[in-house]
């Protein structure tokens, strides 16, 4: 199985990073991936990192600007794609076709070819049209899931926080590894 993970310059880059070293991690896909050049600076504001640090966390690293990449092509067959953090720009381009660089192109072809497209949109407080374009999105078939916090996990850190999260969307991709925490009612305080 081959999976894009593309991090853009919304807040949140750690949310890429952990997905890229959960599924690089994990041995269940070839990891190819992409960053913006906003999620370039995002990245280094926030982490204090830099490309060449996330660098071993995948298989393939695409350039932005590399429209010819395979993942921008249908017959590399890609199982599924993440955008995450997604930026509303990215998630803006994508809902109007505007296939502009790698990470927009590959998401229009993870659509036509009706393949998982997950979104993480991470801004707030949101407007109608950013809600627009989620339901525009959602309709075509991409997966909208904003990184909230689920709070009966009764995190500490906010490192187990973003695990929880990063959890959830291994799911969504159909990426799961055997570090998925899943809910047990019986851990469940009464």
């Amino acid at each position: 199985m081959r999976i894009f993970v593309a991090i853009t310059g919304a807040s949140g880059a750690l949310y890429g990073v952990r997905l890229l070293q959960r599924l690089h991690g994990s041995g269940v896909a070839e990891v190819h991936a992409a960053l913006s050049h906003a999620g370039e600076r995002t990245l280094r504001h926030e982490l204090d990192l830099t490309p060449d640090d996330l660098r071993p966390h995948a298989h393939v690293w695409h350039g932005i600007d590399d429209i010819g990449a395979a993942p921008a092509s249908g017959s590399a067959r890609f199982a599924a794609m993440a955008i995450t953090p997604c930026s509303m720009r990215t998630l803006a381009a994508i809902a109007c076709g505007l296939a502009d660089n790698l990470v927009t192109r590959a998401a229009d072809v993870m659509l036509k070819e009706r393949r998982r497209l997950l979104l993480a949109p991470r801004e707030t407080p949101l407007h109608a049209l950013h809600l627009r374009h989620m339901l525009t999105l959602t309709e075509m078939g991409a997966i909208v899931s904003p990184p909230m916090p689920a709070l009966y996990w009764r995190v500490r850190t906010v490192e187990e926080l973003v695990d929880r999260t990063v959890d959830r969307w291994l799911d969504l991709l159909d990426a799961a590894d055997t570090d998925v925490q899943r809910w047990n009612p019986q851990d469940a305080r009464a």
